[in-house]
């Protein structure tokens, strides 16, 4: 398997030229003394050097061996608990936690940029880390001031794990019918009884302790999901100063045999009486969840970007090296028996799509991860309030576009390789059956498109969605030079079949889900639009000079513009389409 290695200009540029990360963090009281330029820098290269050195290295060997249950314990592949160990020194898990606790405190825009560092060296190791960062989040927002004090900081310092225990074998998506029970007990704890699966990290040999975050009902819960709650579980009980105790009533059942991620424990659990604590009011356990869930949805899109730039990067060395034919020109290596496949068409269309839909997403990743610092740290009530809102509007683009296009630039890259593409040393097999879970879990990418159509744009008239356009607008127009006037075509078209399908759902109940999917595509086809456009407007500013970065990043946008926007035409076609064709078979007819 080829060596992985962080793309640290590309993503020095994002920050520091395209969104001048450093500014904003410098007039957020929170981050001014806590992270600057040289700070960020600093940690993107360390942790480059853990990722490709220490971590990568694990990748393909943790995908063949997988995960080990026997009796209820699940053993890491060779390497991990060792791996992880290191890993933790360096204080990675709480990169973006509450100084308060332990956390290092560090902005979401740099966190993003680690993550698919992690994604992209070795998904599976990424995810136990992820969920007990997620978990932490989940902790931090909600559970009281006692909760917070005991658990928080070993979490942060990786000593203990994190799960997220949501789905049942027959309640997915639909969590209000999830049957996992909470009884009262005498001293404020809750029997926690019932069955969870698709676990991730529930069980596992990396850490001493793991908290499991549970949804489950209390005896008088409302019907549906306004009756959940959120439990926190902890595999070992934890006594008042903070040592492990007993074993709680928590198992592992089995573990899943799946398609990737073959080094990550996914856990059928079982709380048979299990102790745990209330975080959060009575009945509000989506709610504190969803705090969860939303900076874990933007995490797992990420999983496509960085194993499309793991793809990227084995694809176009070996496109590089790989000699094939000649060029149709005439010979580019005359002293070689065949030209690189590089001279090639379609190898050349299949790298420059990588290219191009990795770098806008690892841009449009760090502006989300902006709408979240700003969210979360901003002492301006309005500029707070304006983040949230688009957070909101566009974490289900995040996740379900990131990961989409994410499964197609690695197909791509394993197509350039042609039939060593297919088998296992070079990795590109394993990218693909890897990175394909991410457009399932965390809420799967039709739910996503459902949210974004259903609530985010037509439950409130579009709203976000015009604050959006309205920044989009503004930079379109003070930039004509950067792809302006084509920015604003794509965002028009997004804006008039937004307001097609606000009319079209006040008669028609069918019309959101049926134009959903296609009218996710469309937003992120224009949302990266808006990325790359920002990006051409710093490299003009720089083409003058010798690097060839900045000349690099004006052709790929050019590739952008003219050969991939235009799919947001035929997704307009198909979202005017209707719902019609949809719903003409009865279930008889399929």
């Amino acid at each position: 398997m080829p060596d992985y290695h962080a793309p640290l200009r590309d993503m020095r540029f994002v920050l520091h030229e395209v969104f001048d990360a450093p500014a904003l963090w410098a007039r957020l009281p929170a981050l001014a003394e806590t992270v600057d330029a040289d700070t960020a820098d600093a940690i993107l290269e360390e942790a480059a050097k853990v990722t490709g050195q220490l971590i990568a290295p694990l990748n393909r060997s943790g995908d063949e061996e997988g995960v080990l249950w026997l009796d209820g314990q699940v053993t890491t592949p060779t390497g991990f608990k060792q791996a992880y160990a290191t890993y933790i020194q360096g204080g990675w898990v709480g990169l973006a936690g509450n100084p308060q606790f332990g956390g290092m405190g560090m902005p979401k825009m740099l966190a993003v940029q680690f993550e698919e560092m992690l994604y992209a060296a070795n998904s599976s190791f990424a995810l136990y880390s992820a969920l007990s960062a997620g978990a932490c989040l989940a902790i931090d927002a909600h559970a009281s001031e006692a909760l917070k004090s005991i658990y928080l900081e070993p979490m942060y310092e990786g000593r203990w794990a994190g799960s997220m225990c949501l789905t049942e074998a027959h309640a997915g998506t639909d969590l209000g019918i999830l049957r996992t029970k909470a009884e009262p007990l005498d001293d404020d704890s809750y029997a926690i009884t019932g069955s969870k699966i698709f676990i991730t990290g529930g069980e596992q040999d990396l850490t001493e302790n793991i908290i499991h975050l549970v949804l489950a009902k209390l005896p008088d819960a409302p019907a549906g999901p306004k009756g959940i709650s959120l439990f926190l579980v902890p595999k070992r009980l934890v006594q008042a100063d903070g040592s492990l105790g007993a074993e709680n009533a928590v198992s592992c059942g089995s573990l899943e045999h799946k398609m990737g991620i073959k080094a990550s424990a996914t856990c059928v659990m079982n709380f048979d009486g299990a102790r745990g604590y209330l975080i959060g009011g009575a009945h509000q356990g989506l709610a504190a969840m969803f705090t969860m869930m939303n900076y874990e949805r933007l995490s797992i899109g990420i999983q496509g970007i960085g194993c499309a730039e793991a793809s990227y990067q084995c694809a176009i060395d070996y496109a590089r090296e790989r000699v094939q034919g000649r060029a149709v020109g005439g010979a580019q290596a005359p002293e070689k028996v065949a030209d690189p496949i590089l001279v090639h068409a379609d190898v050349r269309r299949m790298l420059l799509s990588i290219k191009a839909m990795t770098e806008g997403g690892r841009a449009f990743a760090s502006y989300v991860g902006q709408q979240l610092d700003l969210a979360k740290f901003s002492p301006d009530a309005a500029e707070k309030s304006a983040a949230e809102a688009l957070v909101a509007l566009l974490t289900p683009v995040a996740k379900a576009f990131f990961s989409d296009t994410g499964l197609e630039s690695c197909i791509h890259g394993q197509q350039v390789l042609g039939g060593h593409g297919y088998i296992r040393e070079w990795g590109q097999e394993q990218l693909v059956r890897d990175v394909r879970i991410a457009q399932i879990y965390e809420g799967t990418n039709g739910i996503q498109a459902l949210d974004l159509l259903g609530r985010k744009v037509v439950a409130n008239g579009g709203a976000a969605l015009r604050q959006f356009a309205a920044e989009v607008r503004q930079f379109a127009h003070q930039h004509e030079a950067a792809y302006g006037s084509q920015l604003v075509v794509a965002l028009e078209r997004l804006e008039s079949v937004s307001g097609w399908l606000l009319e079209q759902a006040k008669h028609d109940r069918n019309e959101v889900g049926a134009a959903s999917v296609e009218y996710l595509h469309l937003f992120g086809y224009v949302a990266y639009a808006y990325m790359w456009a920002r990006m051409v407007a710093v490299a003009q500013s720089k083409c003058a000079s010798a690097d060839d970065f900045y000349a690099g990043k004006l052709g790929t946008a050019a590739f952008f513009f003219s050969r991939l926007l235009p799919r947001t035409l035929s997704l307009e076609a198909s979202i005017r389409a209707g719902s019609e064709p949809l719903y003409a078979l009865s279930a008889e007819q399929f």
